[in-house]
């Protein structure tokens, strides 16, 4: 039998997820700021300095935010049965997004990369659903949690971020923002009663 203790001690061996989470949101950030740096001349140039580090750092943090998933999916293994699957399978979603987008990413850094692999269109739209569905669900368990990892109004500033980034390419930066405000509050829980 797991006691409290142990289940909170074992959450903080997850200390490292604000940092990846806070991580990821500025690299999304920055790649919107760089964009839009990059196409203050109009045009965007696919094989301009901006274009390139804007979509590494992209690439670096949806690789991130695969991480969080799998980070917050062992956080939230202590909860109830149906909350455990819908973590997982809000986990596996969200990484099959993460695969999507790191297929796109490719192939905008790698020309060749997309004349040699055709991207089809459930992976072009599909892959960032995903992606978002499955980042938002286990969000939304965090925030949910006892202890709570995240106040209950994160979610929806991440949602609001997803949705700017969605409705205009050029509002990536505000949506970066919106999602970084929701994510700079995660906090898993402290150790109880022990030394520090």
């Amino acid at each position: 039998m797991i006691t409290d203790d142990a289940r909170v001690a074992g959450r903080t061996a997850y200390r490292w997820l604000r940092p990846t989470a806070v991580t990821a949101a500025l690299l999304l950030l920055a790649y919107g700021l760089l964009r839009l740096l990059d196409g203050l001349d109009g045009h965007r140039d696919k094989d301009g300095w901006a274009w390139n580090l804007g979509h590494t750092l992209f690439l670096l943090g949806v690789v991130l935010f695969g991480v969080l998933m799998v980070g917050l999916r062992g956080v939230l293994r202590d909860g109830s049965r149906p909350r455990r699957i819908l973590a997982d399978v809000a986990t596996a979603a969200g990484l099959v997004g993460v695969v999507g987008f790191v297929w796109v990413i490719l192939g905008d850094i790698f020309g060749s990369f997309a004349d040699a692999v055709d991207t089809p269109d459930l992976v072009l739209f599909g892959g960032p659903l995903l992606f978002e569905l499955g980042l938002l669900t286990l969000l939304t368990l965090a925030a949910t949690a006892r202890p709570r990892l995240l106040p209950p109004w994160a979610p929806a500033l991440v949602l609001a971020g997803f949705v700017a980034i969605a409705v205009n390419l050029d509002l990536l930066p505000v949506g970066a923002a919106l999602v970084l405000a929701g994510l700079v509050p995660f906090n898993p829980p402290a150790r109880t009663g022990a030394a520090r």
